[in-house]
């Protein structure tokens, strides 16, 4: 494709020496490609991470470099139906094609005189040809740029333009499936490429046993058939040898010759009956052989998408319990660090009555010191006040008892006068 643009027609290149290498493989065996397609077919793109800006601008360029190859694919049918687009497109465009198609024609009559000429000229030619085609790709890139301007136009033109040339679309979806393949390889980890080239090997290997054994039955029956061919050939040299020897034999014996050529005809049915059964029996083999090959590929595969659904699931359960971790440890924190501005508020609080405590203890050795020293005032002063109450009693008893002897004596007296003055009279 002549008329396309450098950026879209480099990236094939780039493709086909750099990173391409196991997609070529892939071609090249038809039992990988028809598993790399599946596995692709299982990829899903909605599975693009957020974290994944890398591939999604990969996957977008991919996507533009697709869109601007079927546009670049049509220019070359809408250039031959120009009139008939020429409302759809407006002037601008229609002027960028129609300079776009002077240019291709000056190209195919420089090539097609270049072909013709003689070599004097071919360095200026070359020349030409150079700055004619740096011409032609501005062309293309202002023309897919005034097209992509206009996104409903590019979908009018894809509606309303005849079919793409077969090179353009084998490498469009030659393109398509390396966009594909981009895609797989970004979203897949080294440990799903490692099981995956392990499977690949595993279904390689299997694919290689059965093709042994294949070989080896298909030899067996080739041998089968070169025998019964060296039996038959045998028997009919040794029929061949005795119809020459009985052409002299009179006609007598015309009748055991015709019964042993029915024998041998007979055995020649019998034993071809039996390698047609045998060849029966050894495709029969192969057919079972490969339909349990490709069970097995089918059972591989439902493993695969399995084992890659339970690893889905995982993560999910993973990223669930990271996300209730986080939850709980802030949590936890919170309440820690309320519990400890608590603790630190409470230890504050005890230094401070600490504090108060050895004061107050302190204040409390004095007054119970006070104390002990006015109880001992108050024992003592209590002992003097009881020696002094006992001498008290005993001095007022004492002096009762005086005052009654005084009073008795003094009784005594009065009646004794009394009895004296009777006495005289």
């Amino acid at each position: 494709m002549a008329t396309g643009d450098p950026a879209v027609l480099q990236v094939p290149s780039q493709v086909m020496n750099q990173r391409n290498k196991p997609l070529v493989k892939g071609m090249a065996t038809p039992e990988k490609a028809m598993i790399t397609s599946d596995a692709m077919k299982m990829l899903d793109p909605g599975r693009l991470k957020p974290d994944k800006i890398e591939t999604e601008r990969i996957i977008t360029v991919l996507d533009e470099t697709i869109a601007k190859l079927e546009l670049s694919s049509l220019i070359p049918r809408i250039i031959d139906s120009l009139d008939r687009f020429a409302d759809m497109l407006g002037p601008e465009i229609t002027n960028s094609l129609t300079e776009h198609q002077k240019l291709s024609n000056e190209m195919e009559h420089l090539l097609a005189s270049s072909e013709e000429g003689d070599t004097m000229r071919t360095e200026e030619q070359r020349g030409c040809l150079c700055l004619l085609e740096e011409r032609l790709k501005c062309s293309v890139r202002n023309v897919l740029r005034l097209l992509l301007a206009n996104p409903s136009l590019c979908q009018a033109l894809k509606y309303e333009a005849w079919a793409r040339e077969s090179p353009a679309e084998v490498f469009i979806k030659a393109f398509g499936e390396f966009r594909n393949f981009m895609l797989e390889r970004l979203l897949t980890s080294p440990v799903e490429e490692e099981e995956k080239i392990q499977f690949v090997e595993d279904i390689s290997l299997q694919i290689k046993k059965n093709t042994e054994a294949i070989t080896a039955l298909q030899a067996e029956l080739a041998a089968a058939i070169r025998t019964r061919e060296d039996e038959i050939h045998k028997k009919d040299n040794v029929i061949k040898d005795l119809k020459n020897g009985m052409q002299d034999l009179t006609k007598d014996c015309k009748a055991g010759i015709q019964q042993i050529k029915q024998e041998g005809e007979k055995q020649r049915k019998e034993e071809l009956q039996a390698s047609q059964a045998r060849c029966a029996r050894l495709q029969q083999d192969i057919q079972q052989l490969g339909a349990q090959l490709s069970a097995l590929v089918l059972e591989h595969r439902a493993s695969e998408l399995a084992l890659r659904k339970r690893n889905c699931r995982v993560e999910m359960e993973i990223l669930n319990w990271i996300q209730k971790y986080d939850t709980d440890m802030g949590e936890k924190q919170a309440e820690y660090e309320e519990v400890h501005a608590a603790y630190a508020e409470e230890k504050a609080q005890l230094s401070l009555l600490m504090e108060k405590r050895a004061v107050l203890l302190q204040e409390y050795s004095q007054i119970e010191e006070e104390r002990r020293i006015q109880e001992k005032k108050k024992e003592q002063a209590l002992k003097e006040f009881t020696t002094m109450t006992a001498a008290a009693i005993r001095i007022q008893a004492f002096w009762r008892g005086y005052l009654v002897r005084s009073l008795f004596k003094s009784k005594r007296k009065k009646k004794k006068k009394g009895k004296g003055k009777k006495t005289k009279k």
